[in-house]
């Protein structure tokens, strides 16, 4: 007779998920509709953040300042990530999509939303900026080298613009002022 040892059996368990915490997140709108989205939002009690600057506009007969989102094209909303929460942002008028990879949505970290809230309430003059990643192609926009382009990387706290000749797989690098190149 032979008797096996199954051990002790036990139930098993189940692991119910805390409420998701709200956090914040990148709501891209149609052109335009920035303020028409954080009106809905409002409305519909969602937490929300537009931040905007003073332009000065001119048309051929006036000037006028306006009021223009500082990331054109976006809202953040701070919400639970679950699947009415999503729902109710998505169906608000003019939104596109929220932010994300690979089918789902990703949270902006609290210190970045911060950072920019901070911004907006101390009053310094700012302006918008491009967002430069070290290996992106750049051109430059001003000074002797204008228009001349390649890639930027950083060397020792520095900007460096590479120049590459590829088929002799040789490169040459000078140090740029990160102001006076854009990405292409």
């Amino acid at each position: 007779m032979t008797h096996t040892n199954l051990g002790t059996i036990t139930e098993p368990q189940l692991i119910i998920p805390g409420p998701a915490l709200p956090r914040w997140y990148a709501v891209h709108t149609r052109s335009n509709f920035e303020k028409r989205v954080m009106a809905d939002l409002d409305a519909k009690g969602i937490d929300h953040f537009l931040p905007v600057i003073q332009e000065t506009h001119q048309w051929k007969d006036r000037k006028k300042a306006i009021e223009v989102p500082v990331f054109p094209g976006y809202v953040f909303a701070r919400f639970a990530d679950r699947d009415e929460s999503r729902l109710n942002v998505l169906r608000s008028n003019g939104v596109v999509r929220i932010l994300g990879a690979d089918g789902k949505i990703e949270p902006i970290p609290d210190e970045e939303i911060e950072s920019i809230r901070l911004l907006m309430e101390s009053r310094v003059p700012f302006f918008a900026y491009p967002f430069l990643r070290e290996g992106a192609r750049v051109r430059v926009t001003s000074g002797a080298l204008k228009e001349l382009g390649g890639i930027l990387i950083r060397f020792k706290n520095r900007a460096r613009l590479v120049l590459s000749v590829n088929l002799l797989a040789q490169s040459v690098a000078l140090e740029i002022d990160i102001q006076d190149v854009e990405a292409i």
